[in-house]
């Protein structure tokens, strides 16, 4: 009996697709969705960098407006930064004044898509706090050791006077392309050897280019250097005059109208704190011995301080200068053979008035050390490179001044300087200081960054 031969797969391949093709359509919906949500992150994340880089604007312009009019007050409302057809960038700045000695901006930055929108699409909001800084005389001096940075060491602020020579190298800077400085150089560093009429100015022809700079280190600034005939890597506008530059005597200190004066007599060890010690030292105290101060512990100082021996602050210690004291800068005489060293966030804080204090070592190679009214020929050569300042690890003492007196000042990885002085100079690692405190004669005001937040 014949019948009709049905194949067994007959109507097989519907019954996958009906099962198949739904799977198929929500896996290419989560794709496309995935899709949509990663532009739109992207466009979010793109609209958020525009707002960043207008609240960096807005920092910028700010901080300029301000060096021009200390009393500009903010933008008035938004400055557009970009337009394009799809987005728009714009900043607003707002100015606080805390105190004569600081200031704080508000800088928003807004970004809108698209571009014709009331709303802003994001905004970032960051806190720039500003300090006074002064330039004017001089607020880096060396004598006939001279000057020497290295790696990214940095002067950003304050004239520079020299009695010997500099060497700059890798990407050492002195000066701003937007805040040149006045470099001066006297070439005070003959005869080489040193002999008994050390130092005396050289000769033409005996150190001729007392300023050496090499790979990516720059001056912008006035530069006025004896016998000097290279402007490489010099501007703004650079060299000016070769010559004509007359030695100065470092600035001046009464050390025995110090020592005279002296009244409360401690020890070392009682002068030392450590942990969450407070303690204070009297004006005009003389402390025998060696001092230390460490892991977070704090002194108040009220006045001249006379230290016999060595003086380390370290791990975050604080020095204070009182504010009973005004605007009269306290002394703080060092005569031991390792001097001031200053390391691991140590702070030497100024008082309200604005005032900090001097760091004076008076050790040297000479016979007459500590006690010796002047050191020259080959005592004073071979002082020159003895190191009895060193400030190191984010150390920092804004508006107050480090005077290495007949030997050199080592400042590495350092925070805020009010300003220098040392027969020799050196600047190495990333030490980036913002010099701001004069030393002697008339200045001019200034505003430089003292921090940066943002805001949420």
């Amino acid at each position: 009996m014949r019948g009709h031969f049905k194949s067994p797969s007959s109507g097989s391949v519907l019954l996958p697709l009906i099962i198949v093709l739904p799977f198929l359509m929500l896996i290419a919906t989560y794709y496309m969705n995935l899709s949509i949500s990663s532009l739109r992150l992207a466009h979010q994340d793109r609209l958020h960098t525009s707002s960043q880089l207008g609240a960096d604007a807005g920092a910028d312009y700010a901080l300029e407006q301000i060096n021009q009019a200390s009393d500009w007050s903010g933008t008035n409302g938004e400055v557009e930064l970009l337009n394009q057809s799809d987005s728009r960038t714009t900043y607003e700045v707002s100015v606080t004044n805390n105190s004569p000695s600081s200031k704080t901006l508000t800088a928003i930055g807004r970004s809108y898509r698209p571009a014709g929108v009331s709303s802003p699409t994001t905004s970032v909001t960051i806190k720039v706090d500003l300090r006074p800084v002064e330039s004017g005389t001089y607020s880096v001096v060396s004598g006939q050791g001279g000057l020497i940075m290295s790696n990214s060491s940095k002067i950003t602020g304050g004239d520079v006077f020299i009695n010997g020579e500099i060497t700059m190298s890798n990407s050492a800077q002195i000066g701003l392309s937007t805040n040149p400085v006045n470099i001066s150089v006297a070439n005070q560093i003959c005869p080489i050897p040193a002999d008994a009429t050390y130092p005396r100015l050289c000769n033409s022809g005996e150190n001729n280019n007392p300023i050496a700079i090499n790979n990516s280190a720059h001056i912008y600034g006035n530069v006025k250097a004896n016998h000097q005939s290279s402007g490489s890597s010099m501007s703004n506008p650079g060299l000016v005059a070769s010559s004509g530059v007359v030695p100065a005597p470092l600035p001046s200190h009464d050390r025995d109208a110090q020592k005279a004066a002296v009244t409360t007599t401690i020890t070392g060890s009682t002068a030392s704190c450590s942990g969450s010690q407070i303690k204070s030292w009297a004006g005009n105290s003389k402390i025998t011995g060696t001092v230390n101060l460490s892991n977070s512990c704090q002194v108040t100082i009220n006045g001249n301080v006379w230290i016999s021996g060595n003086f380390y602050i370290s791990n975050s210690a604080k020095m204070l200068v009182a504010d009973s004291v005004g605007t009269t800068r306290p002394v703080i005489m060092v005569d031991g053979s390792s001097g001031a060293i200053f390391s691991n966030s140590a702070k030497l804080i100024s008082n309200a008035s604005g005032t900090g204090a001097e760091i004076i070592t008076y050790w040297s190679k000479a016979s007459c050390s500590p006690d010796c009214a002047d050191v020259t020929g080959t005592d004073l050569n071979d002082s020159r490179d003895e190191t009895t300042i060193s400030i190191s690890d984010s150390a920092e003492g804004a508006q107050s001044i480090f005077y290495a007196r007949w030997t050199q000042l080592n400042l590495a990885n350092s925070g805020q300087i009010g300003a220098v002085v040392g027969q020799t100079i050196q600047m190495s690692n990333t030490a980036t200081v913002t010099f701001g405190t004069a030393i002697g004669g008339s200045s001019t005001s200034g505003w430089v960054i003292d921090g940066y937040r943002r805001s949420f």
